[in-house]
């Protein structure tokens, strides 16, 4: 993508008598627009199209033995890095900012298309994955699995309960650790010095680029640009691209007539044959402005002061932390029984586990909204993969993999709770789907994997992504096991040895009893302290999650890209 063809426009040797004069062009006060004098794209060669969308500087015409940029900051113009004619007599004009934009997606957007299409590099992407049935190995395993299960009960069964027991050991061992490195928020980043200040009034500000993507969010575009106005960082120094589908001519119809504050600014992703979020976001990046890149979900209210909060957790924070977190929470939790029990999980993960998680020193899978990220590391790691349905996890461990940290920071956004049993199941299934794919990915050299983060963060690895996936799966065996304990004859307990039963039943005592108190520790907040009752109906929760378990395993094989889309808006709440 950095080179091309030549040009259907000619190098100008000389002035072009339909065109102002060489000297029009340079009037302090003119600003070019590139889509009614475009470039010389026979001067693109060797420089990186990303580079050009992002700095907004391009070789614009060549006059003779002068070459001359077009840049949006004629003041501060620089060359771009590498451009091989940079060193010749170089001037620059005045650009209109919007038209590179335009002039880029108009000319430029199938190239940009499959750049966003394929990244990150193919060693770190999930985009080669597949599983063809019709392989010899293959097919031998789909015949030699169920065959030595019916020829082999009783080993299989013990085998399938030493499995689920270190499973389950090893996720309540890194809950038990999370819990005892948990602390409770302090208003300043825990690294500072006790008593340090915490930046001024005057504090420094950074430029800011919010990505929010949408697709079929006409229903709550409303509550979204109330939410972002509400923002109290400086819109000067604030930038919010609304990403559409072209496809999506109902979202793009309902934002046409809106009256849009001037900070937000609508980006349209070209039809492609990959329409996932990730895709999206990775054609969005070169167009960004700022120095510090966000996520939000179409359905987000976040914390009016969460901007400020996050530009000073990075200006106070070691050049290694290349992202932070926010929490996540639900403003509909007292909607039905589902979106309560659905607010304890999250309130759980995020409060809590991966709180502690952080304070070990251990990478976390990132959320998939809230969260900030350095732009020159995001851009260092190779932005989202474009192919993973939860590109946020993948990402977190990426960062993690070269080197960097991602870190939690006490603000809150709130979204809405998915309280419909059937969506649930499809979000879920998602999102497991996601872990199992980001897992396979990062495990094709687990060497380098282990050399990448550490004994620890290998570890870690393991038990955070396939954690929760194993547990889901497992879980009709333990309905099984209870029946069969109570004398029902669903599973024969004379092939299960007795001490192995009784470690296996120790365990899942001591793993509920840790899961208990992270529960209940993550409710001990004000504002969550209506949802500690409802702790003990979770065992009629957890059934829909083995439902999206075994919906993610089957898709793994057959869909692996598909995204199921989460739909916004169900419900009325404020």
């Amino acid at each position: 993508m950095s080179s091309h063809n030549a040009s259907k426009f000619k190098t100008l040797d000389t002035e072009s008598p339909t065109e102002p004069s060489l000297s029009g062009f340079v009037r302090d006060e003119f600003q070019l627009d590139l889509i009614k004098y475009p470039p010389d794209t026979s001067l693109f060669s060797g420089v990186d199209m990303h580079s050009l969308v992002r700095t907004k500087v391009v070789p614009w015409r060549r006059f003779g033995e002068r070459l001359i940029y077009a840049a949006a900051d004629r003041i501060n113009f620089v060359p771009p890095a590498g451009h091989p004619v940079a060193d010749a007599n170089v001037s620059a004009i005045g650009c209109l900012p919007e038209s590179f934009d335009a002039y880029f997606q108009t000319k430029f957007h199938k190239e940009l298309l499959t750049a966003a299409r394929n990244l990150p590099s193919e060693e770190y992407s999930c985009r080669n994955f597949g599983v063809s049935w019709r392989k010899p190995f293959s097919l031998i395993a789909l015949a030699f699995l169920p065959a030595t299960m019916v020829a082999f009960p009783a080993i299989w069964l013990n085998l399938l309960l030493v499995c689920v027991f270190l499973a389950n050991l090893s996720t309540n061992l890194l809950r038990a650790f999370a819990l005892m490195a948990w602390r409770r928020d302090n208003e300043l980043p825990y690294w500072l010095p006790e008593g340090a200040a915490r930046i001024s009034a005057h504090r420094r500000t950074l430029d800011v680029s919010i990505l929010v993507p949408l697709f079929r969010e006409e229903k709550v575009l409303t509550k979204l640009v109330k939410a972002l106005e509400a923002l109290e960082y400086p819109h000067e120094k604030l930038e919010v691209l609304f990403l559409l589908e072209e496809a999506d001519t109902m979202t793009a119809g309902a934002l046409a007539e809106m009256r849009l504050p001037d900070f937000i600014k609508c980006l349209t992703v070209p039809k492609d044959w990959l329409q996932t979020k990730p895709k999206a976001m990775n054609y969005a990046l070169p167009f960004c402005k700022g120095e510090i890149v966000g996520i939000y979900d179409a359905e987000d209210r976040p914390d009016a002061d969460q901007l400020l909060k996050v530009v000073d957790h990075f200006l106070a924070a070691p050049a290694n932390v290349a992202c932070v977190q926010g929490y996540l929470d639900f403003y509909n939790s007292r909607s039905n029984w589902l979106a309560r029990c659905f607010t304890i999980e999250y309130a759980t993960w995020f409060r809590v586990i991966l709180k502690g998680i952080q304070n070990i020193g251990l990478p976390i899978p990132l959320g998939g909204t809230t969260v900030f990220f350095r732009r020159s590391i995001l851009e260092e790691v190779g932005g989202w993969d474009a192919h993973n349905v939860t590109e946020d996890a993948d990402l977190g461990i990426r960062i993690a993999r070269l080197g960097y940290r991602c870190e939690m920071v006490n603000t809150t956004t709130w979204e809405e709770a998915n309280n419909v049993p059937l969506a649930w199941i499809r979000q879920r299934s998602r999102w497991l789907k996601g872990f199992a794919m980001t897992w396979i990915s990062h495990m094709r050299d687990p060497s380098r994997l282990l050399k990448d983060l550490g004994p620890a963060g290998f570890v870690s690895f393991h038990v955070v992504l396939l954690g929760g996936i194993s547990a889901f799966l497992a879980a009709p065996l333990f309905w099984l096991l209870w029946l069969a304990h109570f004398s029902i004859p669903v599973i024969p307990m004379d092939m299960i040895p007795v001490g192995l039963w009784w470690v296996f039943l120790l365990a899942l005592t001591g793993g509920q009893f840790v899961t208990l108190s992270a529960m209940f520790l993550a409710t001990s907040q004000q504002h969550l302290r209506h949802l500690m009752p409802y702790i003990l109906t979770l065992p009629l929760y957890w059934p829909l999650g083995a439902f999206a378990a075994y919906k993610a395993i089957v898709e793994l094989f057959f869909a692996p890209f598909y995204w199921d889309k989460t739909h916004h808006g169900l419900d009325d709440e404020p």
